[in-house]
């Protein structure tokens, strides 16, 4: 059976090198699961951020996971300016579990969730539903996204990525019309099928890609689009490349295959490292922060169940996500650099704010 001590060095290595809070790191017995909860901040409320169950390489790989995610969210909520920090939750698994397997370790997640008091709030991420979020909530009542509130934040999602790319097309071809232009979702689960739809219905020529050639086929029967093999992807050409399946897909390797204009698109943590907005500047692709462009979910939760949007007050705010890009291409252009860099500025300026004594 693994042991703290067997990871010790490398769990402290990756924390000296983190600029959070805190992070609660804790081994699971009855499922050999590693369960990591990363506050980045709270700077600016409650750190709010999804718990994703994944199977990794080893625990340290869900532990920084759980950092570099967190921090994106720290970032997220900053510039779609809502009341909360940044912080998610990771369960490492050997293998996903099902039954009464996952309840009782769901269960158990939500108890350590609760003992933080508050200071984390969570939601779904990957491989975690809105039915699992109605178990971790039985035992903590900082859940959002539960089938009680409509469940899943996908939708939201879509939509703001949706109101991003017509953004990001209006500043690179001058115009926020679709026709004509080309868009490659890669990664068709429910935010990718969602924003397949809605590009086709604005009249965008939808190109679909899945590991998963089966959902891949039904989504572009389903919206007059053309699959794309997953292993083609990168070098497709196409007007914009709209990533929505897992992050680190943008690298000095892969961003030299690439034959775009644009990439936006909903994944997380896109970049592999920071230098990447710079080589995707330097082939003249336009790079919308992933997340900037794909905080509708957050804007969909905290919003309709915490602040008391209606929906057309959330359309309203989801339709400033492509605002918000709009300004910060216009600002880098003007100040000479990525886009990147003008959102990181912009969400570390926010959180300066709220740290300044009165």
């Amino acid at each position: 059976m693994p042991s703290s001590l067997q990871y010790r060095g490398v769990f402290e290595e990756l924390l000296q090198g983190w600029d959070g809070e805190e992070a609660v790191i804790r081994y699971d017995a009855e499922s050999g699961a590693w369960i990591f909860v990363c506050i980045h901040s709270t700077a600016l409320g409650a750190a709010g951020g999804g718990t994703r169950m994944r199977v990794y390489p080893t625990p340290a790989d869900g532990l920084a996971d759980a950092m570099r995610l967190s921090a994106a969210m720290t970032r997220k909520m900053a510039v779609a300016g809502m009341p909360r920090g940044g912080g998610k939750g990771v369960i490492a698994v050997p293998e996903l579990p099902d039954g009464e397997a996952r309840r009782r370790l769901l269960l158990r997640y939500g108890r350590l969730a609760s003992s933080l008091g508050g200071t984390y709030h969570t939601a779904g991420d990957m491989n975690i539903t809105p039915a699992d979020l109605d178990v971790v909530a039985e035992t903590c009542e900082w859940v959002f996204g539960t089938t009680a509130h409509g469940g899943d934040s996908g939708r939201g999602t879509a939509r703001a990525v949706l109101h991003g790319i017509r953004a990001s097309v209006e500043h690179v071809f001058g115009a926020p019309d679709f026709e004509d232009r080309t868009v490659l979702v890669q990664g068709v689960g429910a935010v990718g099928r969602d924003l397949a739809r809605q590009l086709a219905d604005a009249g965008a020529r939808v190109l679909v890609a899945d590991l998963d050639e089966v959902q891949a086929a039904r989504v572009a029967a389903e919206i007059g689009g053309t699959t794309v093999a997953a292993r083609d992807v990168l070098t497709t050409e196409c007007d914009v490349y709209a990533p929505c399946a897992v992050g680190g897909t943008l690298s000095a390797e892969t961003i030299p295959l690439l034959r775009c204009r644009i990439v936006a698109g909903s994944a997380n943590n896109q970049l592999v490292e920071p230098e990447d907005a710079d080589r995707l500047h330097a082939r003249g692709i336009l790079y919308a922060p992933d997340y900037v462009i794909n905080a509708g979910g957050v804007l969909q939760l905290l919003g309709l169940e915490s602040l008391g949007w209606d929906e057309d007050e959330l359309e309203r705010n989801l339709a400033l996500v492509g605002d918000t890009l709009t300004g910060l291409y216009r600002d880098a252009d003007a100040s000479g650099i990525t886009p990147a860099v003008a959102a990181d500025r912009l969400a570390a300026a926010r959180v300066a704010e709220a740290l300044a004594p009165s």
